[in-house]
């Protein structure tokens, strides 16, 4: 299994697509071995692809996208959302363990008063 985490220095990106690097984490049986990788340029379409190209089987993250969702699951690539911002290390940690706790979370697009989840700052 390859589990695909975006980061802000070694936290868990707050945005999918605006991530400066991932870790891709291999897991193999007690083996886990981590790379941190720079993504392409970002844009619509190219980190599901890049990201299916290097193997990854999951994404844990905070807000993505629905086209990045949807291209990642049409790739086979299974996608958590909702990951909170911690250490990577800690939240795959968790995730093997069953134990990652998550609320569901969409990227609407950031038009005007929006953030990320599709709210509006208040």
């Amino acid at each position: 299994m390859k589990i695909a985490v975006p980061l802000e220095g070694n936290l868990v990106a707050e945005h999918f697509g605006h991530a400066s690097h991932f870790a891709l984490y291999e897991v193999e049986g007690d083996r886990i071995e981590k790379t941190i990788l720079t993504p392409p340029p970002h844009e619509p379409g190219v980190v599901p692809r890049w990201l299916h190209g290097l193997g990854a089987t999951y994404v844990l993250a905070g807000n993505i996208g629905m086209r990045a969702w949807h291209l990642l699951e049409e790739f086979g690539v299974k996608v958590i959302s909702g990951v909170p911002s911690e250490p990577a290390d800690e939240i795959v940690k968790k995730f093997l363990a069953g134990k990652l706790q998550t609320t569901p979370r969409l990227c609407r697009g950031h038009g005007h008063g929006q953030r990320c989840g599709g709210g509006v700052k208040s």
